[in-house]
């Protein structure tokens, strides 16, 4: 299963340059980058960890890519994204987020359907990779 959050998600992976492409364009939208990681992809699990700090000053894509990198390099069975916040009203609106890395294994999401009082139906969504403890999900 391939997990599809995100801009891009139903396309193939970006490669380094299709990646710095993207993070020229928000630069050149004056959208501050951030980068952020996960072992648990829950489509609701829209609080990702952060890695470092909000790139507000950077106007250099080689210097995020470095930062990418090194992510990459810290969590290499992690769901990374990188993210543009559009400032210009006032309060950081995503613009744009997308994948930038996956695990190998992508086992994705039990769904459980629950019969409850007057024929109503309830569901809910369990990720596979979260009944092992969070940084064992992807080894």
């Amino acid at each position: 299963m391939r997990i599809t959050q995100g801009t891009f998600s139903y396309l193939p992976d970006f490669t380094d340059e299709e990646i710095k492409a993207q993070i020229q364009y928000c630069l050149n939208n004056d959208w501050p980058i951030s980068i952020e990681y996960t072992d648990d992809p829950h489509p609701r699990n829209v609080y990702w960890e952060m890695f470092g700090m909000p790139m507000f000053d950077i106007r250099d894509p080689a210097a995020i890519m470095q930062t990418l990198a090194e992510c990459k390099a810290t969590f290499p069975n992690h769901y990374i994204r990188i993210s543009g916040f559009d400032r210009s009203l006032g309060r950081a609106t995503t613009a744009l987020q997308f994948i930038v890395n996956r695990p190998a294994n992508e086992p994705g999401f039990h769904l459980e359907r629950q019969e409850v009082s007057d024929r109503q139906i309830r569901y809910t969504i369990r990720s596979y990779a979260s009944e092992k403890p969070s940084g064992q999900r992807y080894e």
